[in-house]
């Protein structure tokens, strides 16, 4: 049987695709390749591989075998042509952007963004004469209006973080095709097994694979996967050139090992999120959760539609507004209070204090989300354990 065959299930090409452990001795898991440098057998294949006249590796920045594997993988996974990954996720998306934007160019981006993707699209751009405008992308004819001959990229997270609203990629990859603008979809929340931005008509994809790709909360890293052309480009021109972000060859394996369990552990990450997420919303300390498999979710019908499950994050308000919400964050006991999420442990955070820190006051209120919204990414706990520590500390922020 093939390990290559891209007609194999999610979980079998997870496991198996772009590597066969008989071109390595035998390694049933690709090796670590811990190399700054590669050798040549003579200078004319250096040349060559210098010119793109040659296949082979020539510096670690731009390429390494254990790398290889996982941007193969991750391709066929997010059914794209190829895949870069980079050290974090931030060094994902500074690889396109760098790349492909020019002084003048112009971004429109969903208003509602992971903090440090705010930040540099907000604060840092217009520094090199790049303007970005934020509009809300859960309407598509927002797009439409805002999008014009300057426009180099549409930037979107779906659902979006931190308040899990659910953007039309298809509808939105429509308008930036007949306008030639490139359609970039930050899929963290969600990983190649719940959704599919490419074929829904996205140009670029990118993730934060620290979260639920590596799922274990022991690496930093970050993927890209487009057409062969723009990776290309990211990689010799954003990575090599630019930002120099390339992962680690460590880093890459644990991915990989990640990869192996994906789908069983976004499962579980989702069934137990939208058992939490119904729970939740009866509480009567909770003032809203916000979660996509909820009828009360705007988008629901849209993330049925477009997602394989609802994920594994969960927002949500309390009633008594941020003091409740630290004082809930503090109660907890089980959950653990840190920011990222995928992991295999709960973990609670409150973002208008911590990831999304870079947003003044009135910027969180126009983008969409308060000051007392509480975020949680929903481990693989067991759900009573899980349940009885959370409800737990809402009983007492009651009392």
């Amino acid at each position: 049987m093939s390990r290559r065959n891209e007609q194999q299930g999610f979980a079998t090409r997870s496991i198996h695709f772009g590597y066969d452990p008989l071109d390595y001795h035998g390694a049933l898991n690709p090796p670590v390749f811990l190399t700054s440098t590669y050798a040549f057998d003579k200078t004319e294949s250096g040349s060559a591989r210098f010119a793109g006249e040659a296949q082979g590796y020539i510096y670690g920045r731009v390429g390494n075998p254990t790398a290889n594997v996982l941007e193969t993988r991750l391709a066929a996974l997010e059914e794209g042509e190829a895949g870069l990954a980079t050290s974090s996720g931030m060094g994902a998306l500074t690889a396109v952007i760098w790349t492909l934007a020019r002084t003048g160019d112009e971004i429109i981006a969903d208003k509602t963004l992971y903090g440090c993707t705010f930040a540099l699209l907000h604060h840092q751009l217009g520094r090199f004469g790049i303007t970005t405008r934020f509009v809300d992308m859960t309407d598509a004819s927002n797009v439409a209006a805002a999008i014009g001959p300057k426009t180099r990229l549409v930037i979107t997270e779906t659902p979006s973080n931190p308040n899990m609203r659910v953007v039309d990629i298809a509808a939105i990859s429509e308008i930036t095709a007949g306008h030639g603008a490139l359609f970039v979809v930050d899929n963290t929340y969600c990983t190649p097994y719940l959704q599919r931005p490419l074929t829904l008509g996205a140009d670029i994809v990118v993730h934060s694979a620290t979260k639920y790709l590596g799922g274990h909360g022991d690496l930093l890293a970050g993927v890209v996967v487009s057409r062969k052309e723009l990776v290309d480009q990211f990689r010799f021109i954003g990575i090599k050139e630019m930002n120099g972000a390339c992962i680690s060859a460590l880093d890459a394996f644990l991915v990989l090992r990640g990869l192996k369990t994906l789908s069983l552990r976004m499962d579980r990450h989702c069934a137990t999120a939208e058992r939490l997420a119904h729970d939740l919303e009866s509480h009567p300390a909770v003032a809203r959760v916000f979660f996509p498999g909820l009828s009360s979710h705007p988008q629901h019908a849209l993330a049925t539609r477009q997602m394989k499950a609802y994920g594994g994050m969960i927002a949500m308000e309390l009633k008594g507004g941020l003091a409740a919400g630290k004082a809930f964050m503090d109660a907890t006991a089980l959950v653990t209070r840190a920011v990222s999420l995928g992991d295999a442990e709960t973990l609670v955070q409150h973002p208008a204090s911590m990831t999304h820190a870079t947003y003044a006051p009135e910027e969180r209120a126009r983008h969409g989300f308060t000051d007392g919204l509480i975020r949680l990414s929903v481990g693989l706990e067991d759900y009573e354990d899980l349940r009885s520590d959370i409800f737990g500390a809402l009983s007492r922020i009651e009392q």
